[in-house]
């Protein structure tokens, strides 16, 4: 995973195969967004920054409340599915 965070656009290579997976088992957008919502939370609490991208999103992410928060997850989803 470590691999994974240190290069924004490997982390989102990730996060698309990821995304794409949890839909073909069925998951749909809403549980996808809570999810993402709850892995950004685990990130912002036990993973330093790899990156400037990550630490802009971390600065964005410890700026906002739950509410904007879930509207970030949603729009990294968003980022990674246009790709």
């Amino acid at each position: 995973m470590s691999t994974v965070l240190t290069n924004f656009d490997t982390w989102k290579q990730f996060l698309a195969d990821k995304v794409q997976h949890a839909k073909e088992i069925g998951m749909d957008d809403e549980s996808i967004a809570s999810l993402a919502f709850e892995i950004g939370s685990f990130l912002d609490e036990k993973v330093d920054p790899k990156n400037e991208e990550q630490r802009v999103l971390k600065e964005l992410w410890d700026a906002g409340d739950d509410s904007e928060r879930k509207v970030l997850a949603r729009l990294m989803l968003k980022l990674v599915q246009k790709a």
